[in-house]
């Protein structure tokens, strides 16, 4: 009884450390060699816009306004070298996730650089990400009916803030 009971309130505290969003690719680089990431600028904006029309049984009359801010970040460099495929997530609150993923081990009996496969990037922008610790499980769609889905784990390497206003 007390091993159920444990058992339980570990599965618990597993699925509550984890959390699943819906997030948008910003950028991706895949390289088989070491390289700096850069991760892009970003660029975001309000439009707000009001009219009035009136008329009469002869004419009408109308009048409007329009106004747009915006917010910009430069691009900044990684403090260090990457390998294999680098993704930048837009996540739902405005802060962006920067992961990475080398090549995984895949057994085929063919010796060391034969024994990897070339990590999963998915094609898509709109994608699933369930972060956990330091690591997000991506999953995405690649079938026409939508219930064929693809998977890659890749390894957070920073949870960048928002842009300030």
């Amino acid at each position: 009884m007390r091993l159920l009971l444990f058992t339980m309130l570990l599965s618990c505290s597993a699925l509550a450390a984890s959390q699943t969003l819906q997030v948008k690719i910003a950028d991706r680089k895949d390289f088989d060699s070491d390289y700096s990431y850069v991760v892009p600028g970003h660029f975001s904006s309000t439009s707000n816009a009001s009219a009035n029309c009136s008329a009469t049984e002869y004419s009408a009359s109308c009048s409007g306004n329009g106004s747009t801010a915006g917010t910009s970040t430069s691009s900044y460099m990684i403090p260090f070298h990457v390998r294999g495929a680098t993704l930048t997530l837009a996540l739902p609150d405005g802060r962006t996730a920067v992961v990475n993923c080398e090549s995984k081990f895949a057994e085929r009996m063919a010796g060391p650089r034969g024994n990897h496969r070339s990590c999963r990037v998915p094609l898509v922008n709109d994608i699933e990400a369930n972060f956990h610790g330091d690591k997000a499980k991506l999953e995405w769609v690649v079938s026409l009916d939508g219930k064929k889905k693809q998977s890659e784990t890749y390894k957070v390497i920073a949870i960048l803030d928002k842009p300030k206003d």
